[in-house]
């Protein structure tokens, strides 16, 4: 997976791209179990994932 496209992988299964709200899903278009963890949006949408919520998991 060239980096270009992620900024972090989990398992080698899931590829993560961190981004601002304004930034679109053709980063990671194409690529498979893809999602944008995206800043300064309350509420997710399809493979956008609000940046806070990783903050639970820690």
């Amino acid at each position: 997976m060239s980096e270009k496209v992620s900024d972090f992988h989990i398992d080698s299964t899931y590829t993560f791209r961190v981004v601002g709200k304004n930034i679109s899903n053709k980063q990671i278009q194409g690529v498979k179990n893809s999602f944008i963890a995206a800043d300064d949006i309350e509420y997710g949408n399809q493979n956008r994932i609000p940046l806070w919520l990783f903050g639970f998991m820690y």
